[in-house]
């Protein structure tokens, strides 16, 4: 599984280039880096651009890193806006297959965890992507399921923000939830076209033979909303804030 589609950023540049209705693009400011205005979830895009806006200062918009919402299983694995969730779409045909997680901060400040305790692999190719093996779901333990995380590089690729302790080729490694993974980055997995500083966070399904799926296909993910006690599906929710209240979050020990 390559760390995340590069085709899927050039398409969106060249979208760019023709409007047409319900598929425009727009420019933020940090960095000169541009983002997807969706095709499906306009309210959503402008909170987004917002954020960006303010260099996250909203914070009463951000998760916590290492909370809990509610009864939910998963710790929120970092800080920062759920900005673009599980089946959004950035242009037609296309359905986001997990979370994004904006920071608010340059590249390499923000610490991603473990949500869970599972078994971490790091692919000899992957720069800045990570994956962790649950074996059991805990939301159905007959089955098991996978973590992944990307992005946590520079925009080049040149320095990756994963920690030390866990260097390419690491194969299965026990993490317990609320272990450092590294940090969020911007990295695409294409050196000109960085994607902005955040987390691409997914639950990928195992294909019965104790391996992963091939994330890039929305099919072979979870919808992340029961894990993490919050609205995350896009078919549900088009314009909610995806916030835990002050009265159910659990805050990090």
């Amino acid at each position: 599984m390559p760390e995340y589609p590069v085709s899927i950023w050039r398409r969106l540049l060249l979208l760019s280039l023709i409007p047409a209705a319900g598929v425009v693009l727009f420019l933020v400011g940090r960095g000169g880096q541009s983002l997807p205005r969706l095709v499906n979830t306009a309210p959503r895009t402008a909170q987004v651009m917002e954020w960006l806006r303010s260099d996250g200062a909203r914070l009463e918009w951000q998760v916590p890193a290492l909370a809990r919402c509610g009864s939910a299983p998963f710790l929120f694995p970092t800080t920062g806006f759920i900005g673009f969730i599980w089946d959004d779409s950035f242009y037609p045909g296309h359905r986001h297959q997990g979370l994004d997680i904006f920071s608010g901060t340059a590249s390499g400040q923000t610490p991603v965890y473990t949500p869970y305790d599972g078994y971490l692999t790091r692919l000899d190719s992957w720069i800045s992507s990570l994956i962790l093996r649950i074996p059991q779901d805990p939301l159905q333990p007959q089955r098991q399921i996978w973590l992944y995380f990307t992005h946590m590089a520079d925009g080049r690729g040149r320095d990756s923000f994963i920690a030390r302790d866990f260097p390419q080729g690491t194969q299965e490694v026990y993490v317990p939830a609320g272990t450092l993974l590294g940090y969020q980055g911007d990295y695409s997995g294409d050196p000109g076209n960085p994607v902005g500083v955040h987390l691409h966070f997914s639950i990928v399904q195992d294909d019965g033979q104790g391996r992963f799926r091939n994330e890039l296909e929305i099919r072979n993910t979870l919808d992340p909303s029961p894990y993490f006690g919050l609205p995350l599906n896009a078919n549900a929710n088009r314009d909610i804030l995806p916030v835990c209240p002050p009265d159910q979050l659990t805050p990090a020990p």
